[in-house]
């Protein structure tokens, strides 16, 4: 971890222009060290180190969160939902439903980022619960439950992607809240399945 880093290689960890690492650098608010020849030089450790502590800071969450929020509005106004074959399969009535979860885990999410992971388990189980009795409710399978549950997460992720670029959020951020992400939804989906399973043997 004590590896030696160009400005340029500083600039790519932390996902910003070389010219911003050398600002940072020569006001002392990045950690360098300098070479004989006067060139700069980063310990990737320390830079690590810097980014957790010290970047993040920089960004404000709660625009962020609601840019994410205003890509999963466009996205799922956008008629997507109707090639989907499980949602052909419902009602007026059930597709409004649905047209809201996406919801439903986006603040599930945010909670849960928001929260360091605190109590991530209940409500990963809590979503994943409403998308199973939902499902069960208007007649879907185990399999149309979490192509549904599957196609309002990949919606979300492809919001929080395009969200991040756009925002230049500084690619060691992005990769937290990506793995967190991960995490929450993949709790979701086991519970989906596990409640899905214990619904159906209480209706034998």
């Amino acid at each position: 971890m004590n590896e030696w880093l160009s400005l340029s290689d500083a600039a790519d960890m932390l996902g910003v222009h070389p010219s911003t690492v050398r600002l940072w650098s020569d006001k002392g608010i990045l950690p360098v060290h300098k070479t004989q020849g006067g060139h700069r030089r980063y310990r990737r450790n320390e830079i690590s180190l810097w980014a957790e502590s010290s970047f993040p800071s920089r960004f404000d969450a709660n625009q962020i969160m609601q840019e994410i929020m205003r890509s999963l509005r466009i996205q799922i106004s956008e008629g997507s939902l109707e090639a989907e074959s499980w949602y052909q399969k419902l009602d007026e009535e059930a597709r409004a439903q649905y047209r809201l979860s996406g919801r439903s885990i986006f603040h599930g999410l945010m909670n849960y980022l928001s929260s360091e992971g605190e109590d991530a388990a209940t409500e990963a189980y809590a979503i994943g619960y409403e998308y199973a009795s939902r499902a069960r409710r208007y007649n879907l399978s185990y399999v149309d439950a979490t192509c549904a549950f599957l196609f309002f997460r990949n919606i979300l992720v492809e919001a929080v992607i395009k969200t991040c670029s756009e925002a230049k959020m500084p690619m060691m951020q992005t990769s937290q809240m990506y793995a967190k992400m991960h995490t929450f939804t993949d709790g979701i989906l086991v519970s989906l399945l596990q409640t899905y399973e214990t619904l159906g043997n209480a209706g034998r």
